[in-house]
């Protein structure tokens, strides 16, 4: 997701995204461990986003 589509966004649909790609981060970290993740990739983009939001929450506040 591009930081213009999350500056857009308010802060309860920011707030909600922030939890999905958490849980989703920790879910691709657990396959990760166990072997089930082929899409290794994933885990770099998802952290990217997630930092990428927490920024724009930051200049937002």
């Amino acid at each position: 997701m591009t930081p213009k589509d999350l500056r857009e966004k308010t802060d309860t649909e920011l707030k909600k995204l922030k939890a999905e790609w958490k849980t989703e981060l920790f879910h691709l970290k657990v396959k990760k461990v166990t072997g089930q993740l082929e899409k290794t990739h994933r885990i770099r983009e998802v952290k990217k986003d997630l930092a990428r939001l927490l920024t724009i929450e930051q200049q937002k506040a």
